[in-house]
């Protein structure tokens, strides 16, 4: 097959148009990067102090919520106890933490440790978690999310 000039330029024009655009595309991503970092710290923060305002503004009304112990909860069984004091987080401490955009959606990883009191009990906490955000008009929203146990 023979190249004509004419294909070489065309060739040329729609690589140079691609690196024009390859910085918008990592911007985007790093933008909405932070933006889900900013949102998991929000999500953070709202748990700790129970705040119903704070946790409905960064939940998805079609959230499903897993424990490492394998219970799984929809967005108000979520809040009730947090809000409710009947579920207390004394402490969380998250690190770890990897973001991946992926159009409207980002996955989340990271550990969770701190400690927890139910019931009178304090519990220490140390364990994984994958969260799924989905970007919608007023922010990005936790719309699941997955706990699992990790070696101590």
């Amino acid at each position: 097959m023979s190249m004509k000039r004419r294909h070489l330029a065309l060739a040329g024009a729609a690589a140079l148009a691609a690196a024009q655009t390859m910085p918008l595309a990592a911007q985007a991503q790093g933008s909405d990067a932070a933006a889900v970092a900013a949102a998991v710290d929000a999500l953070t923060k709202a748990m700790l102090a129970g705040d119903r305002a704070g946790l409905m503004a960064v939940t998805h009304e079609r959230l499903s919520y897993g424990h490492s112990a394998g219970r799984i909860e929809n967005r108000q069984q979520f809040i009730d106890p947090l809000v409710n004091k009947t579920s207390v987080f004394r402490s969380i401490t998250v690190s770890d933490q990897t973001i991946d955009v992926v159009g409207d959606d980002a996955i989340v990883r990271h550990v969770l440790r701190g400690e927890s009191e139910s019931g009178g009990r304090v519990n220490p906490v140390n364990i994984g978690i994958l969260q799924v955000w989905k970007k919608q008009p007023d922010g990005w929203k936790l719309l699941a999310r997955q706990a699992f146990t990790r070696p101590s």
